[in-house]
């Protein structure tokens, strides 16, 4: 047997991902020291409560609740918390110190980011954080080293599980939003408070997180555009599908050209997560369940997809092991680390100046003229009509009814189409805008 150089690791939290990273460390140490060149010694394990139930057997003699003196000793700091506070303490501590950091914590980088990492840069420090956007999925690093000399162009990310699980079976069985957001609790997949999910806060910190690292440029949280999914309805899913769609949260990072707001190179970046219309022959259209992908569009690489678990105990265990060998591999190497590279630093537009697709649904009064009174309203705004289906709601009743119109328009800007919409809904012919939903990937 090979007699490494020790390196000591330091595991804050004892969660789910927390729980397996302790054990496959434990059982895997031997391997993981050969692909390393170091031992990887769990020194121990930070926690609130030694007494909490976890769902992993581990060694009572690794839990301690000293954090602090538990990280000054440690070469690796493994933070899965989560939240920000004390993690993001507990990591400039640990940086301060010297050693490298592993974390899975999305909410943390996508607010704190910057600051963790220009910590690491003054030191010499690396921060890993592959678990931080997609769970098992490897998307930090071909974002941050092996398309670094390409320029990606547009980055679509279906980086929730829980609302792919949701839109996947009302679009596939036909069910309730409530209904179904019920079962995925039952079953684990969403939060007694599913807040952060259905309503895109989660998908919008990941956005944040690819958007950085795609486009070297900082994102602030607060620039992502954000619209969650609890104003879908099984009526919108069964028009998606009869137009050839199917409805995903989407998170949206983009290249722009030639877009205002950008002040030297005549490009600016968008960053947004909304529900949208994606084209049934469309890679992103085939993830089912709780399942994650992220479709990469790269000038020269072209198009390329990463799918797989999104989270998951074992499954984001995987990646922050992953973080520990490539940390451990640079402490035997030796030599600082790699900062983040933000020169770029491309403008981040607002959701207004986005061009895109629209499938707009309106009920209007079912009579002669109202198309073309719709149709003027349209036009005068800028927006070009592709399409238009009409269904008569009431067929069998004896006085003049309602319509639905699904009208599909050609590509439009978003502060156009909005306007339209608003003049749409004042009209007098217009009796109530169902759904305005943008159309990604076509």
């Amino acid at each position: 047997m090979i007699d490494y150089r020790r390196l000591r690791v330091a595991l804050l939290g004892a969660g789910s991902v927390g729980s397996q990273v302790a054990a496959l460390l434990l059982k895997h140490g031997d391997e993981l020291a050969d692909r390393a060149g170091a031992g990887l010694e769990l020194a121990g394990i930070a926690v609130r409560d030694l007494d909490a139930p976890r769902e992993t057997d581990l060694p009572r003699e690794l839990f301690t609740t000293d954090a602090e003196t538990l990280i000054m000793g440690a070469d690796i700091v493994i933070e899965l918390m989560g939240g920000i506070e004390p993690a993001r303490t507990y990591l400039l501590q640990a940086i301060g110190a010297g050693a490298d950091v592993v974390t899975a914590n999305k909410a943390l980088l996508a607010t704190h980011g910057t600051e963790i990492f220009e910590a690491a840069d003054q030191v010499g420090a690396q921060v890993y954080y592959e678990a931080a956007a997609a769970g098992a999925i490897p998307i930090i690093r071909p974002l941050r080293d092996s398309l670094a000399g390409d320029r990606v162009q547009r980055i679509m990310g279906i980086v929730n599980g829980t609302t792919n699980y949701i839109l996947d079976r009302m679009d596939t069985e036909g069910a309730e939003f409530a209904d179904v957001l019920a079962d995925a609790q039952r079953l684990g997949y969403a939060e007694a408070d599913p807040t952060a999910d259905i309503e895109g806060y989660d998908a919008a910190q990941k956005a944040a997180i690819l958007a950085s690292l795609a486009f070297h440029t900082t994102v602030p949280l607060d620039a992502v555009h954000r619209e969650g999914i609890t104003h879908i309805d099984a009526s919108m899913i069964e028009s998606a599908r009869k137009a050839g769609f199917v409805l995903k949260l989407l998170a949206v990072c983009e290249r722009l050209v030639g877009q205002e707001g950008s002040e030297e190179s005549g490009e600016a970046i968008s960053v947004r997560v909304y529900p949208a219309l994606v084209p049934r022959v469309h890679p992103l259209a085939s993830v089912h369940g709780a399942n994650n992908a992220v479709f990469v569009e790269a000038e020269a690489a072209g198009n390329l997809m990463f799918y797989g678990a999104g989270a998951g105990g074992v499954q984001t265990a995987s990646a922050v092991l992953g973080d520990v060998v490539s940390a451990a591999r640079r402490h035997v190497a030796g030599g600082v680390g790699v900062g983040e590279s933000t020169l770029a630093n491309l403008p981040v537009v607002e959701i207004g100046r986005v061009v895109t697709r629209y499938q707009v649904t309106l009920e209007v009064d079912d009579r002669p003229g109202v198309l073309a009174t719709v149709a003027g309203i349209l036009a005068d705004g800028n927006v070009s009509l592709a399409t238009v289906e009409q269904t008569v709601i009431d067929p069998e009743g004896q006085t003049p009814g309602s319509a639905r119109l699904v009208i599909g328009t050609h590509s439009a800007r978003e502060k156009d189409l909005s306007e339209t919409v608003e003049k749409l809904a004042s009209s007098g012919v217009v009796e109530r805008v169902v759904s305005v939903l943008r159309v990604e990937g076509d």
